[in-house]
C-alpha cells in the first residue's frame, strides 16, 4: 500500500533569492536538471517552472507571490481604464465643438 500525503500537509514556500539562485544552478551546472533538483530538495518541474517564470517575466516580476499578482493586475487595469477614459471625454469634448461650429455655419 503506498502511503498518501495528507491534505492538511503545508506547503513548502521558497524565497525569491532561492528560487533565482536555483534557476541560475540550473542554467549553468553540467548535471542533468533531476540531480539538481535532488540537491536543492525541490521537484524536477518545479525549477522549470520557476525557470520559464523568470524568462516570461523577467527578474523584477517573476516570484512575487500569491495574491500580490491579482492586485497589481487590478491596479494597472484600473490605471489603463483611467487612461482611456480621459482620452475618450477628450474625444467627446472635441466631437461636442465640431457639432457646435458646424451647426453655426448651417443656413
Amino acid at each position: 500500500m503506498v502511503p498518501r500525503r495528507c491534505p492538511m500537509a503545508t506547503r513548502k514556500r521558497y524565497s525569491k533569492q532561492f528560487k533565482l539562485q536555483a534557476v541560475e544552478l540550473l542554467e549553468q551546472s553540467d548535471k542533468p536538471a533531476a540531480e539538481v533538483a535532488r540537491e536543492l530538495g525541490v521537484m524536477r518541474n518545479q525549477l522549470y517552472k520557476w525557470q520559464h517564470e523568470l524568462r516570461d517575466k523577467g527578474e523584477d516580476k517573476a516570484f512575487r507571490g500569491p495574491g500580490r499578482n491579482a492586485a497589481l493586475d487590478q491596479r494597472s487595469e484600473v490605471a489603463d481604464l483611467k487612461k482611456r477614459l480621459a482620452q475618450l471625454e477628450e474625444e467627446n469634448a472635441i466631437l461636442k465643438k465640431a457639432a457646435a461650429y458646424f451647426a453655426r455655419e448651417l443656413p
